[in-house]
């Protein structure tokens, strides 16, 4: 079964950058179409951006748009997510697991929790 290891958060300034990456290890068919996600405490798991390493069609939501940044190397089946002008809004875990991904687009099945694919990697940013 696949599994989605994420990792490089921390603790940030607000203003500062993070890059967190995501190891796939699976079938190349699970690994296909990777997406960020982030759940804080007491809130609903929000979508972020999503790609497809073997073309690099991507997607971000609005409110992420100008800041994060995803990218892939799809020789070593990771997907990176850079962060920058973090705010304390986006102190949150994040997580990495298989979506749909289109250039307008992310879609992802909402009763598979996060944690089945991997443990998140929490972000911090102190104001």
């Amino acid at each position: 079964e696949v599994q989605l290891q994420a990792s490089g958060g921390g603790l940030v300034q607000a203003g500062g950058s993070l890059r967190l990456s995501c190891v796939c290890s699976g079938s190349n068919s699970d690994c296909y179409e990777i997406g960020w996600f982030r759940q804080a405490p007491g809130k609903e798991r929000e979508g972020l951006s999503c790609i497809r390493p073997t073309d690099s069609t991507a997607y971000s939501v609005e409110s992420v748009k100008g800041r994060f940044t995803i990218s892939s190397d799809h020789s070593k089946n990771t997907v990176y997510l850079q962060m920058n002008s973090l705010k304390p809004d986006d102190t949150a875990a994040y997580h990495c697991a298989p979506v749909e991904c289109n250039v307008g687009s992310m879609r992802w099945d909402p009763d598979i929790p996060l944690n089945h694919w991997g443990q998140g990697t929490q972000v911090t940013v102190s104001s």
